[in-house]
């Protein structure tokens, strides 16, 4: 693992990297009025202000925080100590967000693309200047080709609402989030088709008996109050079970570690729940009185010995059988972790209804340790775009082969194909807000296809990424330290005897610097332009979250003098509501010509001389999108190539050689990373971290560093029930590079 943080390190990278990072070329030295952000140690802050209200963005996870700010500017991050879900804790990444917010090639202006797209030459430009074009080119696309003809790509907290004018008032049914079809749309569906809810991360850690996880990086993850119950569960004695061809941190801390094949999880999990239907080791009341198509289940997965499962998983007989046998002994006190990115191999909705129906089979609902959904606040009020005249197509209806259960949105990959081809319409006009669709995406070549052929493409992001560089109209935002938008909910990350909820908007604690605007003005903007005026639905963003708020009698500025966060009696979150249904045999499914049971399909292995490529995140970065940050790339500029020893050994690489990778196409990767050998992963696999080889020039500091993994998927993998890229069936080999 490639992290070389010192405390000196931290220090030095604190005050010179400002001074080392080369300006946009957009904007003169002259013109940015950035100053560097001196790193205050702990304890010695003089006339500096104390401003709460912050909720992190640097991942989704959002902990609640405070700023340290003097004279206007942000100093130091820091944990909101009232939190009752983070505490005063937060990440590095956390930490590092006062470098996002005065990063030098941060987006300073509305900008027009003179050049071409993928080749951008940029001139600034107006705010007038650059709405008036967005709203005249969206308009003659809609005017001419429909609102179908406009897709949206989203991301973040505050894409939500300018994604809700597009899609509720303007009528665009093509809008795509990574979030949910490239991530955890799949966990969220297959979820619904067996107890009808997602399911989040609702597993009660702190309290289980044990921990079994597929594939979970808790430890690289870095989500701080989420880590907080898993390691509270290792702490009160939980044992721990990790799935995974990688000995990651979660397998360091694991009781049992199992090194599957890569794309076999579910034969290993009907196997587990055969063993235990067939040796009456699973919780037959509760199946009983909750469970439906129980016996259906039971006869279908016969097939499924330990034998059967040990030979495709190429894993002993008796480690199945050893966690299987756990699972039962401490049965219904389990937590079976639902994952979160589970877009994997394309047979994934099938593995997450198995991970699902492994819970009813245990039992392991509305009891302590195990799956337990948190009650939180209730009562916060609305704040939507109306629904116009419109018709809802949908790409899937027209679809030869429709995904059924389908996250909300639509596949990514019909709305590329009907880009390119113009069937069943063509698309001509694209709206990406915070997502970067060349790194989320599989097959960038696809990706960049689709955005050569629109009439106009709008983009608005804090950073300049890949994506940007495919931007007519680039508009810059405020980031979250900046705006108000999000209101974080939720219960204190422990269950205890006195219950608590939480609600903790997001405050500015800074004011924005140059042009930037927040999302609801720049939104509000465009819709007067394209004359949807008469819809907007709130004047702006402090008019948003104060109207959100009264529904549960608070405003900012009650909530600012309590520190930031309200706080309030919760509720038992024990106990199994009188409806819950465990549908292990689903009939809607077996309609719909789907498996009505968890089924294994096989996906297809390494060709001779290939390893399969897995990727996953790094402890200190968020994917892509900390890629430029001066104090994240001081700790981790590159991502390492695991690779097994006895491979490394066989094929003549050494630790640290530098590689670079291609794949079973012929693509060949545009950057290097060095090798980490290890006995750590398995012989058919190479592992590396997501998001790193940023392509975009205009970040100085990620430029090319490391290899982009998502440059060489190029063989598609799409789940069948969903519609959702399986990320990890491409196969690679590594080439020495001198």
């Amino acid at each position: 693992m490639a992290i070389h943080l010192s405390r000196r390190n931290f220090l030095k990278t604190a005050s010179i990297a400002a001074a080392s990072v080369p300006l946009s070329k957009v904007v003169a030295k002259a013109e940015t009025g950035v100053a560097k952000a001196p790193l205050v140690p702990p304890g010695s802050f003089k006339d500096t202000d104390t401003v709460v209200g912050g909720v992190c963005e640097m991942c989704f996870w959002r902990c609640q925080l405070v700023g340290k700010v003097r004279d206007g500017r942000l100093v130091k991050i820091e944990g909101n100590p009232k939190s009752i879900d983070n505490g005063a804790s937060i990440c590095a990444r956390g930490n590092a967000g006062v470098k996002l917010l005065y990063d030098p090639d941060r987006l300073k202006y509305p900008m027009k693309n003179v050049g071409k797209r993928g080749a951008p030459k940029w001139q600034r430009i107006t705010w007038d200047e650059a709405l008036d074009t967005c709203a005249t080119k969206l308009k003659n696309v809609i005017d001419e080709h429909g609102p179908e003809s406009l897709a949206i790509f989203p991301h973040g907290a505050s894409a939500s609402y300018p994604f809700h004018f597009f899609e509720h008032t303007v009528g665009t049914p093509n809008v795509s989030e990574a979030s949910f079809f490239q991530c955890r749309g799949i966990r969220d569906m297959a979820y619904m088709a067996t107890i009808e809810q997602p399911p989040g991360e609702n597993v009660d850690m702190p309290n289980t008996k044990v921990i079994f996880l597929l594939g979970g990086h808790f430890g690289e993850n870095v989500h701080v109050s989420h880590l907080k119950r898993y390691l509270k569960g290792l702490e009160n004695g939980a044992k721990l079970v990790v799935v995974d061809p990688r000995f990651s941190a979660s397998a360091a801390k694991a009781d049992i570690w199992v090194p599957i094949r890569p794309g076999t999880d579910t034969a290993m999990l009907l196997a587990i729940m055969n063993y235990l239907i067939q040796n009456d080791k699973y919780a037959a009341d509760f199946v009983d009185e909750y469970g439906e198509g129980f016996e259906e289940f039971a006869e279908g997965i016969k097939e499924w010995t330990l034998e059967k499962a040990a030979a495709e998983c190429d894993i002993p007989v008796v480690q199945i059988k050893e966690v299987a046998d756990l699972l039962a002994a401490n049965m219904p006190n389990v937590a079976i972790h639902p994952g979160r990115h589970v877009s994997w191999y394309g047979n994934d909705f099938q593995r997450q209804r198995a991970l699902a129906c492994l819970t009813g089979v245990l039992g392991a609902f509305g009891v302590k340790g195990a799956f337990v959904p948190p009650k939180g606040p209730k009562g916060l009020k609305k704040v939507s775009w109306p629904h116009g005249d419109h018709e809802p197509d949908l790409l899937n209806d027209y679809a030869d082969n429709s995904h059924d259960f389908s996250p909300p949105g639509t596949p990514t990959d019909l709305i590329r194909d009907a880009a390119i081809t113009g069937k069943p319409y063509p698309i001509k006009g694209c709206v990406i807000w915070g997502q970067n669709p060349i790194q989320t995406i599989p097959n960038q070549e696809k990706t960049i296809k689709m955005l050569e052929q629109m009439d106009f493409v709008m983009c608005t992001d804090v950073m300049p990424t890949d994506i940007t560089m495919y931007a007519d109209i680039l508009l810059p935002e405020c980031s979250y330290l900046e705006r108000y938008d999000y209101i974080k909910t939720g219960t204190q990350w422990n269950f205890a005897d006195e219950h608590q909820q939480y609600i903790a908007p997001r405050m500015p604690l800074v004011n924005p610097e140059f042009e930037r605007k927040d999302g609801i003005w720049i939104t509000n903007e465009l819709a007067k332009r394209m004359g949807y005026g008469e819809f907007i639905p709130t004047k702006d963003q402090v008019e948003m979250v104060n109207t959100r708020l009264a529904g549960v009698g608070l405003s900012i500025d009650k909530i600012r003098a309590e520190d930031g966060i309200h706080i309030q009696p919760g509720k038992d979150p024990y106990g199994i509501s009188e409806d819950m249904t465990v549908i292990f045999y689903n009939e809607d499914l077996e309609d719909a010509g789907y498996p009505p049971i968890p089924t294994y399909i096989p996906v297809e292995r390494a060709p001779q001389g290939y390893m399969r490529l897995l990727y996953g995140r790094s402890p200190v970065h968020t994917f892509n999108r900390t890629q430029n940050n001066a104090w994240l790339m001081a700790a981790m500029d590159s991502t390492p190539v695991w690779l097994n020893d006895k491979v490394a050994s066989k094929l003549g690489f050494k630790e640290g050689d530098t590689v670079s990778l291609e794949n079973q196409d012929g693509v060949k990767s545009r950057t290097t990373a060095t090798v980490k050998v290890t006995p750590g992963i398995r012989e058919d696999a190479v592992y590396i971290y997501h998001g790193f080889g940023s392509m975009n020039p205009e970040l100085t500091i990620g430029h090319n560093k490391g290899i982009d993994d998502t440059s060489l998927i190029t063989k598609l993998a799409v789940d069948p029930e969903t519609g959702c890229h399986g990320m990890r069936n491409n196969f690679v080999k590594l080439v020495k590079v001198s």
